[in-house]
């Protein structure tokens, strides 16, 4: 998604400037959050709070969802929608952005400048951790809207009004330590990967 936009916007030199990276990394994550992220989460985080409590309920992953949704819906695969969009859109932009930022100071006037995959990396994770220390509020936001007690909020707003009232502005980075060591191993290995991929299939099937 996010190269089937940048394409559309890029300049007459074939350049992608960072802001039109952010507003295309921000389509591909709420595309990515309506598709494919926020149903798959919202089973994610019921079963990991089902095994967390006293007597778990569902016996397995394809007994746990058909209940979800004999039980709720579809729309039960869908709780916190907002909160996801909100999550994912704003994610995909700060890293787009970022990588999109890095790759444009590395290649100076040089648009066609290859790139070793350690500086890929290295920009992936410096992308993955400003997205960690941008967002990770939403995060904290769309897991309590997923979980087993959403109920108790009205909205993805109240929610997040809740958490500021009873637990403080401290309860919107929890978990931020770990988030941080798995997103940049994450991101940098994406980029990585999706950079190698391009140039193998540049070889055998012209892909720029």
């Amino acid at each position: 998604m996010f190269e089937f936009l940048s394409n559309q916007m890029r300049d007459a030199q074939g350049r992608l400037d960072s802001t039109r990276g952010l507003l295309c990394g921000l389509g591909a994550g709420v595309a990515e959050a309506v598709v494919v992220v926020c149903p798959m989460e919202t089973i994610k985080v019921k079963f990991i709070h089902d095994q967390c409590s006293a007597n778990p309920k569902y016996r397995g992953f394809f007994h746990g969802v058909r209940e979800i949704v004999r039980e709720q819906g579809l729309k039960g695969t869908y709780q916190g929608l907002t909160a996801t969009v909100l999550k994912q859109g704003s994610n995909q932009a700060i890293r787009f952005f970022v990588m999109t930022s890095l790759r444009n100071w590395y290649r100076g006037d040089d648009p066609n400048k290859p790139m070793n995959p350690m500086v890929t990396g290295v920009f992936g994770a410096i992308a993955g951790a400003a997205s960690v220390f941008g967002n990770t509020p939403l995060d904290v936001i769309k897991t309590r809207m997923q979980g087993l007690e959403a109920h108790k909020y009205k909205s993805t707003w109240d929610c997040g009004y809740q958490i500021m009232k009873h637990e403080g502005l401290k309860a919107f980075y929890k978990g931020t330590v770990p988030r941080l060591g798995r997103v940049c191993l994450d991101v940098a290995i994406v980029f990585i990967i999706y950079d190698e991929v391009v140039k193998l299939l540049n070889k055998v099937w012209k892909t720029d």
